[in-house]
């Protein structure tokens, strides 16, 4: 796309959403959003200021210098905003008027703040799409905390998204095993050696002391872990340690982990309990 249509896009569309003349009610509590989205953004309004400059001088000879770059780049992150911001104004819709109330409160628009920062700063479509379906689903859901919601951008951020394969993995097949999880997302097991081997055993590590998963494990009737027995040794010990795609102990999301899910991979969460 043409850097004048990226242009013309951006400075469209902040001018419709951000300035229009008496708005409804309603529209004018999309427009607070809106303003949280777009404030926590630090180059948008150099971008504008910086667009207007380079509309200026349309009838003079432009070069390809760092400017033209810039613009350029932050045209298309532009385009990229706008479809986030009105996919989540059309959830906003589908939602109706029981969301008025939460989403021009200061603990919401606070989280809408930190999640474009975050979306901001990411740098794969993924994460992105991660950050708009949080944004959409705090507005219209109460699984858990602000405080709760804020932990899990900051887990957004953090992780990769090699992180969120085996997240999804998990939630899919809830029990699985380490080999299982390589097998569906990856497939031929590498050496135990192998730079693979240990970015696996990473991934697992990360998200079990992150709080994201666990190893699936008995309870009493309070929710109380039970020790696990120790099993009985026969014959030789063996002279290996533990392989990182051991198919034994089975995996599960803690219960941070599953509202982490349902707040960021709600497409997943639909399509499994369609049972597709």
């Amino acid at each position: 796309m043409a850097y004048n249509e990226f242009e013309a896009k951006a400075v469209e569309f902040i001018r419709t959403e951000l300035a229009k003349a008496a708005p409804s009610d309603r529209r004018r509590l999309v427009e607070k959003f809106i303003l949280a989205a777009l404030g926590s953004i630090p180059w948008i309004g150099g971008f504008v200021s910086a667009a207007a400059s380079f509309k200026a001088e349309e009838g003079t000879v432009r070069t390809d210098n760092l400017q033209t770059q810039w613009l350029e780049e932050h045209g298309r992150k532009i385009a990229e905003l706008m479809a986030a911001l009105k996919e989540i104004v059309l959830r906003f819709e589908a939602l109706g008027e029981v969301i008025d109330e939460r989403i021009q409160s200061d603990q919401y628009l606070a989280i809408v703040r930190k999640a474009f920062r975050v979306w901001d700063q990411s740098d794969t479509a993924e994460k992105r799409k991660y950050i708009a379906l949080l944004v959409s689903n705090a507005a219209g859901t109460r699984l858990c905390s602000d405080d709760v919601l804020r932990l899990f951008l900051d887990w957004i951020n953090l992780y990769h998204e090699a992180h969120f394969a085996v997240i999804r993995e998990i939630y899919r097949n809830p029990g699985t095993t380490r080999f299982l999880i390589w097998d569906a997302v990856y497939g031929e097991l590498p050496r135990e050696d192998s730079p693979e081997a240990d970015l696996y055993r990473l991934l697992i590590r990360d998200l079990s002391t992150g709080g994201v998963i666990r190893q699936d494990r008995e309870t009493n009737a309070a929710g109380q872990f039970l020790r696990k027995k120790a099993p009985k040794r026969r014959g030789s010990v063996s002279p290996t340690v533990e392989t990182a795609f051991e198919e034994i102990k089975p995996y599960v999301l803690t219960a941070l982990g599953s509202q982490f899910v349902h707040y960021t991979m709600n497409d997943i969460v639909r399509r499994i309990e369609q049972g597709q």
